[in-house]
């Protein structure tokens, strides 16, 4: 039988590469977008318009799905959005947004494919977290906080779930070659701001190494491989040796050698 996949985020980048594959690979999928209408390209598979800060845009599009289809076997959580500069100055409502798109709304959709995956007594989920969860990353602080915390919540759902048959798994990507970099908000740099020379010098850093990062198609291959797993791991990283290596060392060095570390690399 046919699997009903859902991929939010899917008119670019990570997204349109799973959802493209998976189409390959004789999945039925459906993507999102938030402007499916502004996008002129077009797709092979449904793109349906999804908010996924609004509780009642994530309903409407399950609900299409199901009504056409009695259930939803996997849904991959892509949809996200970057933010970058220091805490002190990041707008509040920024924060707050991130926190929605990037948390809450993943949260969301897993409420709402839950019930039907437990009817159907089958469900993937896969949630596109980052690397940058697992560290407090200067200057990406709001980022690695919101992706952080959808990984701890993707671990406590698989103890909850653990006696369906639910898998639920993360896949944390290293920096990754898509138009993050334009579509991230960017705390703006202001000249008698005590971070300005400092901030500079990483944000250009930070855009540079999105355009040197891993193809999206790489991380779609590692996902089709996740979903042909009966017992899928808690968390996948996906990136360089050194991106892979630094979640390692942050487990097992000292804190404070650890952050001293991260501010060399860094220049602070």
């Amino acid at each position: 039988m046919e699997k009903i996949v859902l991929v939010t985020g899917a008119s670019s980048g990570i997204g349109k590469s799973i959802a493209y594959l998976l189409l390959e690979k004789k999945y039925v999928v459906y993507g999102t977008s938030r402007n499916p209408k502004k996008i002129s390209s077009k797709f092979n598979f449904p793109l349906l318009k999804l908010e996924v800060s609004d509780k009642n845009s994530i309903k409407s599009v399950v609900k299409k799905i199901i009504d056409k289809h009695s259930r939803i076997d996997i849904l991959i959580n892509n949809a996200g959005v970057g933010i970058t500069g220091s805490i002190e100055e990041t707008p509040e409502a920024e924060i707050i947004n991130n926190f929605k798109i990037n948390f809450f709304g993943p949260i969301y959709l897993i409420k709402s494919v839950l019930p039907v995956m437990r009817k159907n007594k089958f469900g993937r989920i896969i949630n596109i977290c980052s690397i940058a969860g697992y560290s407090g990353l200067p200057f990406r602080g709001i980022y690695s906080a919101s992706k952080s915390s959808l990984i701890l919540v993707t671990e406590s759902l698989r103890m909850e779930l653990n006696k369906s048959n639910i898998k639920l798994t993360t896949v944390d990507p290293g920096d990754v070659k898509t138009d993050i970099s334009t579509r991230r908000f960017h705390t703006p740099l202001v000249k008698d701001s005590p971070y300005y020379d400092t901030y500079k010098r990483n944000l250009n850093t930070i855009n540079s190494h999105v355009f040197k990062g891993k193809k999206p198609e790489f991380i779609a291959n590692k996902v089709f491989k996740i979903l042909n797993k009966n017992n899928p791991k808690p968390h996948y990283l996906v990136g360089s040796i050194i991106e892979k290596l630094s979640v390692f060392l942050k487990i097992f060095l000292p804190q404070k050698l650890y952050e001293k570390l991260l501010m060399m690399f860094y220049k602070l």
